[in-house]
């Protein structure tokens, strides 16, 4: 579990220092600029240290420096904050692949009731495509606040609340297959 929040910390340093730098100082460029810095130190570090960098922490680096020099070259920080859609817009792309849900599930789930376990996963990916829509229209407000909200609750909040509700769903429909089978 350490790891998970290590990797997730890792994934989102520049979003967090983007944050923190922008609450320290109320200053959009600065925070843009030590975000799109510390990105790139990150990617220098693991390249030092001879750690392998996946496909998506070279995304990740090229969206920070387009989105923040977009940001810098027009002082309008509506295209850094519309950078998480972006991710949003492309696991839900992989999540419309018939059957991903499958290999995350127990075996009880995915042999006693793999259909609804194909619909579960077109569901997250529509939640994911709601979320990022969400994103730049908060975004496109310009809110600072708002975007922080957005991002830390209803995103987070959203996926925690899907969960549970496919959890409990799961349970319940498991259950009862396996009660009418005997």
């Amino acid at each position: 579990m350490k790891d998970v929040f290590a990797r997730l910390a890792t994934d989102f340093l520049s979003t967090i220092l983007f944050l923190a730098i922008y609450f320290l100082t109320d200053n959009v460029l600065l925070a843009t600029g030590v975000a799109i810095a510390g990105a790139i130190a990150q990617v220098i570090y693991a390249r030092v240290k001879g750690k392998p960098l996946g496909f998506m922490t070279y995304a990740s680096l090229a969206l920070v420096i387009v989105l923040g020099s977009a940001t810098l070259l027009t002082n309008d920080p509506r295209f850094v904050l519309a950078k998480p859609a972006i991710g949003h817009f492309a696991i839900g792309a992989i999540m419309l692949k018939r059957g991903w849900l499958l290999r995350y599930l127990p075996p009880i789930v995915t042999e006693t009731i793999p259909e609804y376990a194909t619909l579960a996963g077109l569901a997250w990916a529509a939640l994911m495509f709601a979320l990022g829509c969400g994103t730049i229209a908060v975004a496109l407000t310009g809110d600072m606040k708002l975007w922080t909200f957005y991002v830390t609750v209803v995103l987070v909040g959203a996926k925690i609340a899907a969960f549970a509700i496919q959890y409990v769903a799961f349970r319940i429909l498991v259950t009862s297959r396996l009660r009418a089978a005997t």
